[in-house]
């Protein structure tokens, strides 16, 4: 963009963009809350039960946070027993995590709760636009990815 050019917040597709994620996150967060969990907690739930085994690291990516909460959730679902950690790394340094049957239990009333935020807010799209919607956001996320610019380390 050159200097002086400014962004028109109603037309911009990346402040579009956040508001609907940041609409998303609060409507999950008013359904997990009753349930005891918040997004990350969830979304480590879910990426468990869909890819048993996966790393700390592994998971913070797939959640979008740091290493570091994601080692401090993992202890809490780990003390609450939704969650087994291995004693030792079977490779490396990574210690493999699994959902625990109460875990499973917590993970299906989470996921039918986010499901009536996910319908609500497909609502008013018919399956053409829904199809449309995942594969244009899928490109943008893409380009974005193999154009990234390198960290400045600041």
């Amino acid at each position: 963009m050159a200097q002086g050019e400014t962004i028109n917040l109603e037309t911009s597709l990346g402040y579009l963009l956040k508001e609907a994620a940041s609409a998303l996150r609060s409507a999950m967060e008013d359904v997990l809350r009753p349930l005891g969990m918040n997004v990350t907690h969830y979304s480590c739930l879910e990426l468990l039960a869909q890819r048993p085994g996966l790393s700390n690291s592994e998971l913070a990516r797939g959640a979008f946070v740091s290493r570091q909460s994601m080692n401090v959730l993992l202890q809490s679902m780990e003390r609450d027993g939704f969650v087994v950690r291995a004693e030792e790394a079977p490779t490396g340094r990574a210690l493999p995590t699994q959902l625990t049957q109460a875990g499973r239990k917590r993970l299906a009333a989470a996921s039918a709760a986010v499901r009536g935020v996910e319908l609500r807010m497909n609502s008013t799209l018919d399956a053409a636009e829904q199809d449309q919607l995942r594969a244009l956001l899928t490109r943008c996320a893409t380009s974005l990815r193999q154009h990234a610019q390198p960290s400045t380390g600041s």
